[in-house]
């Protein structure tokens, strides 16, 4: 796959990634950072996506289905290899500094960014993992995963 494919790949999907996500076309616009006007015509399949759109959507949707479905389970990864042509890098614990656990339950944990304050919930026997920046919303997920 190339830049090319990879560009008309996403643009044909866009429409299936926002309504899997929930979003309407301004809410859909707003996050990836083009108007509505852009956004309907990528749509309708009267434009393609730019690269920029396009590795704006692979980042911001990386649990999308439909984003795996048409890219496989990595779509970031193969976005970077794209870009890059090659990509590489070393594994890393430094992660681990970065995130202070507030609540575990079984192989459950809610913990919170040391730096942005948002919320992440990790179930360690499934690789799930869930964020957002309302720690309500969090312990409802923490409690509903456990």
């Amino acid at each position: 796959m190339d830049k090319e494919q990879l560009i008309a790949i996403i643009s044909d999907k866009i429409k299936l990634i926002r309504v899997e996500q929930g979003y309407t076309q301004d809410q859909m616009a707003v996050i990836i950072g083009v108007s509505k006007k852009t956004l309907v015509q990528i749509e309708k399949g009267r434009i393609l996506a730019g690269w920029t759109t396009v590795v704006a959507v692979i980042a911001l949707f990386p649990g999308s289905s439909v984003l795996k479905a048409a890219c496989g389970d990595s779509p970031l990864e193969t976005a970077l290899t794209i870009a890059h042509q090659r990509y590489e890098w070393e594994a890393s614990r430094q992660e681990e500094w970065y995130w202070k656990p507030l609540e575990e339950k079984g192989s459950v944990v809610m913990e919170q960014h040391a730096v942005s304050g948002h919320y992440r919930i990790s179930d360690y026997n499934t690789g799930r993992r869930f964020t957002s920046v309302d720690r309500t919303e969090a312990e409802m997920t923490l409690d509903r995963w456990t």
